[in-house]
């Protein structure tokens, strides 16, 4: 989906990194020297320039328009996101003291990382910059952003929104850039200048960044699954599977894009899904969708990405009726050559079937996982917690969301408690250095400072327990 992009950096674009590596410093030099009253001031302004509806109403519009990804409506109700890494940000310190543990003697105080390097992802060119910006200030840092070229205008003007917010609090505007003359090679170059990446999008863009030489945080690939066990409300879990699918058009890598369900319940899932506006695609539907979805080698083709299901059925060869909401084909086997099994994103979900019982099909999933997805995230529909930990201890996944709708939860709600971001970390499962959701913390550097207390030193016996041999230890001779 990325622009072709040559090697080198023009002479223009050299000097506009050049010249805004200078302002960044110089921005920099400003805003650590602000206390947590300032900070949180200007936090409220950046996040109201974008979050209001009339901005945010205008921002969609743009983006839509200039990339032809997504669904306005939506689309529109990712500005909530931004008023959530708000209301995080502001209740936690990032200025002088953030923690105290006075049993053990240590307080740590919250620093600057510096120059963020933020790549922004086509999809979301209005709440990336809003969300990294929001964290940033807090923590007193500058950030370059590096547009995605399909939807530079609509992250150029969300800067500018909030650029504007700053200077009218008399902030310098250049603790937020966003270059314009954007490109592979600009993005690795940011990566390169800056004291810390945090890199959103394809896997491509992920492996730049931890090949910059800069310390970053990237996402690993998503391929969510909804996995339901015999206890499952089936008409609640199809209209939280329906959320997660529709979803700017499915476009985010928490979409959902398979359910595996039970053999005995299968039947009720598709009509399930069918009641909450799921097209049931037949079986020559379901090759003509493969065969616009993905090229002969297995690779997805953008043309039908975060399109609507009435576009994909088109592109297809088919049409379906105005009401229906997403497709839904039946899966056709969990293995390196089915299709079916892997990331969509698009209005697409496939749903497969599992013979045996419970355990038997966390085995399926973990198979699915290992296809796929692997450190993203599912989902599980169960009301038995007994089924619930057992999913947990052996999902190899960063998250589970518990009878939730994934793209609607995994990167914060205000109904569960994650950490609000969009960005997730995917562990070393999917390539990436943490398997948390992107806050706060991780635009921070701490530094600890460190008082004596009691003597805390257990006795052997403690330590080694039944290994412990007080024989040996008087035996022993020193050198």
């Amino acid at each position: 989906m990325a622009e072709p992009a040559s090697r080198v950096l023009s002479s223009e674009q050299e000097a506009e990194l050049d010249d805004v590596f200078e302002r960044a410093r110089a921005a920099l030099a400003v805003i650590e020297t602000y206390d947590q009253e300032r900070v949180d001031r200007l936090i409220r302004a950046v996040a109201w320039a974008v979050a209001n509806r009339s901005s945010f109403h205008r921002l969609v519009e743009m983006g839509i328009e200039e990339s032809g990804l997504g669904d306005y409506g939506s689309r529109m109700n990712k500005r909530m996101k931004i008023r959530g890494v708000l209301r995080d940000a502001l209740r936690s310190p990032s200025v002088g003291i953030i923690e105290e543990d006075a049993a053990r003697g240590l307080v740590k105080y919250g620093k600057p990382v510096g120059i963020i390097g933020c790549v922004v992802p086509t999809t979301n060119p209005d709440l990336t910059p809003a969300g990294n910006a929001i964290y940033a200030i807090k923590a007193r840092d500058v950030v370059v952003f590096s547009p995605h070229p399909r939807s530079k205008n609509t992250t150029f003007e969300t800067v500018r929104l909030m650029r504007e917010a700053l200077e009218s609090e008399g902030a310098p505007a250049d603790i937020l850039q966003c270059i314009t003359l954007p490109s592979l090679t600009a993005s690795q170059e940011i990566m390169r200048r800056s004291d810390l990446v945090i890199a959103t999008g394809g896997q491509g863009l992920v492996r730049a960044a931890y090949s910059s030489g800069t310390p970053a945080y990237g996402v690993g690939a998503g391929n969510a699954t909804e996995f339901v066990d015999e206890t499952a409300d089936i008409a609640e879990t199809a209209r939280n599977c329906m959320l997660s699918k529709t979803s700017d058009f499915g476009s985010g890598c928490s979409a959902d894009g398979n359910v595996l369900v039970p053999a005995s319940r299968y039947s009720d899932m598709l009509h399930a899904l069918v009641a909450e506006g799921g097209y049931l695609a037949t079986s020559e539907e379901r090759a003509a969708l493969k065969s616009v979805m993905w090229d002969a080698e297995g690779h997805r083709l953008a043309d039908t990405v975060a399109v609507s299901p009435q576009a994909l059925a088109r592109a297809a060869g088919f049409d379906i009726p105005d009401d229906r909401r997403f497709i839904v084909v039946e899966g056709d086997g969990i293995a390196e050559d089915r299709q079916f099994c892997k990331e969509k994103l698009t209005t697409l979900m496939a749903v497969h079937p599992y013979d045996g019982g419970f355990e038997d099909g966390v085995e399926v999933a973990k198979r699915l996982y290992d296809i796929g997805g692997k450190g993203h995230s599912c989902g599980i529909a169960s009301t038995d917690d007994a089924h619930i930990d057992y999913f947990a201890r052996h999902m190899p996944v960063s998250r589970i969301m518990v009878r939730q709708p994934n793209s609607k939860a995994n990167a914060g709600s205000f109904t569960n408690g994650m950490p609000m971001t969009s960005s997730m970390g995917c562990g070393t499962w999917g390539g990436n250095i943490t398997s948390e959701n992107v806050s706060l913390r991780h635009y921070l550097n701490s530094t600890w400072v460190s008082r004596t207390i009691a003597e805390d030193r257990p006795s052997d016996e403690e330590l080694f327990g039944d290994f412990y041999d007080s024989a040996l230890e008087a035996t022993g001779t020193g050198r």
